[in-house]
């Protein structure tokens, strides 16, 4: 029987880890164009470049940006919170766990986003998004190691990442389907 549930475990875990894929790549790359307008010729390309480091992120602090406070704060910790599963994960799913690998890996999921947005057109590709996404990657690293440093079993941890996952992937996955519906996708 044990050995069912940890199936059932896994398959919950990879589960909800695939929907936090999905859902990382809808709001980063496919936030304004799906899939299938990826190539269409009649539609709207939206390119920009920042590579100052922190030159958004004053923007957003000072109110010099054409948008929103509250746009704005959702941009910056949106970016932060969007990539912590993935250094949770990321330690998770590694044999050795090592920091600054998982961060190296992090990063460069981030610039190959942004490298992508700005190639197809799908937004600004933006050095701060990318130092955001890292420092949110950062924290799901620790977050794993804090973890572990409390519950030294891995079979225990992957159980508290799961339902973790779960509490938050759940409400998560029930909020973009309704959207989806409201949106007509």
């Amino acid at each position: 029987m044990k050995q069912n549930s940890g199936k059932i475990q896994a398959v919950f875990l990879y589960g909800i880890f695939l929907f936090y894929i999905y859902l990382l790549l809808c709001l980063t790359l496919f936030k304004y164009v799906s899939v299938t307008e990826l190539f269409d010729t009649g539609r709207r390309i939206e390119r920009g470049v920042n590579l100052y480091p922190f030159a958004t992120i004053k923007e957003y602090l000072t109110g010099d940006a054409n948008v929103s406070q509250t746009l704005a704060f959702h941009n910056v910790v949106g970016n932060i919170a969007l990539f912590i599963p993935l250094g949770v994960y990321l330690q998770l799913f590694k044999k050795k766990k090592q920091i600054g690998y998982s961060i190296l890996i992090v990063i460069l999921a981030s610039v190959a986003i942004e490298v992508t947005q700005y190639i197809f057109g799908l937004g600004a590709m933006d050095i701060d998004d990318i130092l955001l996404n890292g420092f949110g990657g950062i924290i799901g690293v620790l977050l794993y190691k804090c973890i572990s440093a409390v519950i030294p079993d891995s079979a225990k941890i992957r159980t508290v990442v799961t339902v973790c996952s779960s509490i938050a992937g759940i409400p998560v996955m029930v909020l973009a389907v309704l959207v989806a519906f409201a949106n007509g996708h």
